[in-house]
């Protein structure tokens, strides 16, 4: 996450800052903690520059695999009415962090590491319960306004402290955040308490409770072996011999539970070898492991073998693969594949097939959805399309990737002021204000909406203007 947080560093300086005044005031008692407005600032501030960075994973099965299984631990949680999504970035270090707003970031390395999905939904519960238990809103909060430099500040700081406490701190100094840096680490209260709710929300969510204690077993072992390399995991959450024992004395109240793994945890595992690398690399990999029968799960080892024959564009040798794993498991993430690779293998038809045979019998899996929908445009079928993926909007209204594909279903039938529309609103949904306002600018300039489209972009002009305006005040 390091160049992570030196490209924010430089964005950040680019940028007007935004001051203290958007934090509470810590005189009035009412308010211990950030306000949800504040909170929101804060998140869109980090978030704007995380979907930005090249180290953002863009994928929507990864995606949808941790979101899902965040979902249904957050339903659990203390605090379950509160929003959180979770996203994946690439970076083979193992660590998690929680963010402002129940933004839940997760390195691809932790999921590697995992040895079960238990091990990974326990420490998704632990983040969660920062969350849950607003221990970054008191840590902000605790501290003095008159010393407090900008949000953006604070974002680069809160950053750091949660993705990788071994960022340079010359960095972190420049953007007059490494005085903070250090009092938004954790403290191992607060990673006591995280350990005592994650526990139970991932108890109460039907996994295996030693989960999270073995993880941390294994990461403690590795601590011992590399003093000097520790996990990053252990740097940005502090763990002790004693946080263990509360833990198995803990697990050893509850009755013995042992849950199998869901065949996507072995899938998204699969998917991100596949994608790493050289493909051939990836292929041989697969290869072995199927010849030499080294893993008890042959329908993700399939599925691996398949996403990197694709990448060689070998579609044919990809679509056999894939075959033997369908016959072991129907899940939306080989159903989506199977699309996928007849849209790259030019058979549209059978592609369009496909996604609807999948989508009606996974009618809330969010890549189907996506590909359905982009292979409509491309096929020329962008009315349908954009019927398509507008109700998709209403649905899943702070989806990006939703009104992108809007966007480019209505810029196909050229209607200029409803693909500005929504391209404006998948970048306020990325936190982007102005670009957001420059394109229904332009939207608007073009004036070929009716008298509804001309009003409804008109409002969401004057609630972005204020928003901006609001934080240009606070300079």
């Amino acid at each position: 996450m390091k160049k992570l947080i030196v490209s924010l560093l430089a964005l950040t300086l680019a940028a007007p800052p935004v001051w203290a005044s958007n934090l509470p005031d810590l005189g009035e008692s009412s308010r211990q903690y950030l306000s949800d407005k504040q909170e929101r600032e804060l998140a869109r501030a980090i978030m704007r520059d995380v979907y930005a960075s090249p180290l953002f994973l863009s994928d929507p099965e990864v995606e949808a695999y941790l979101n899902n299984i965040g979902a249904k631990l957050a339903s659990e949680s203390n605090r379950s009415g509160r929003s959180f999504t979770f996203f994946a970035v690439r970076d083979p270090s193992i660590n998690a962090f929680a963010l402002p707003g129940g933004f839940i970031g997760v390195h691809t390395g932790l999921i590697q590491a995992a040895e079960n999905e238990s091990e990974l939904a326990g420490v998704l519960a632990h983040e969660i319960a920062h969350v849950s238990q607003e221990h970054l809103s008191r840590m902000i909060a605790a501290q003095d306004q008159s010393y407090l430099p900008t949000i953006a500040a604070i974002a680069i700081a809160i950053l750091a402290a949660r993705s990788n406490a071994n960022v340079g701190s010359a960095a972190i100094a420049t953007a007059q955040a490494l005085n903070i840096q250090s009092q938004l680490n954790f403290t191992r209260e607060h990673e006591r308490e995280a350990d005592r709710v994650g526990l139970e929300t991932l108890t109460s969510a039907g996994f295996d409770p030693t989960g999270l204690s073995s993880f941390f077993n294994r990461l403690q072992r590795a601590n011992r072996l590399y003093d000097t390399n520790a996990p990053d995991y252990l740097r940005t959450h502090p763990l002790n011999s004693q946080r263990i024992a509360d833990m198995d004395a803990r697990i050893e109240k509850l009755p013995y539970r042992q849950v199998k793994d869901s065949i996507e945890f072995h899938l998204v595992r699969a998917r991100l070898i596949a994608n790493e690398g050289l493909a051939e690399d990836a292929v041989r990999r697969f290869q072995d492991q199927i010849k030499q029968k080294k893993t008890l799960f042959e329908a993700a080892s399939r599925y691996g073998l398949a996403i990197a024959l694709s990448r060689q564009a070998k579609y044919a040798e990809a679509e056999t693969e894939l075959a033997k794993a369908l016959k072991l498991s129907q899940s939306p993430m080989l159903l989506n594949l199977q699309a996928e690779l007849a849209d790259k293998a030019g058979s549209s038809r059978v592609a369009l097939e496909r996604y609807r045979n999948g989508i009606a019998r996974h009618p809330h899996y969010k890549p189907l959805l996506y590909g359905y929908a982009d292979v409509l445009i491309v096929t020329g079928q962008t009315k349908e399309a954009a019927e398509f993926a507008s109700s998709k909007t209403t649905a899943w209204p702070d989806d990006a990737r939703f009104w992108k594909l809007l966007a480019r279903a209505e810029a196909a039938q050229n209607h200029k002021l409803a693909s500005h529309r929504a391209e404006a609103e998948s970048l306020a949904v990325l936190g982007n204000l102005p670009a957001a306002l420059e394109q229904v600018n332009l939207g608007l300039k073009a004036g070929d909406g009716n008298f509804y489209e001309l009003s409804s972009a008109e409002a969401r002009r004057r609630e972005w203007q204020a928003a901006l305006a609001a934080e240009a005040v606070k300079k």
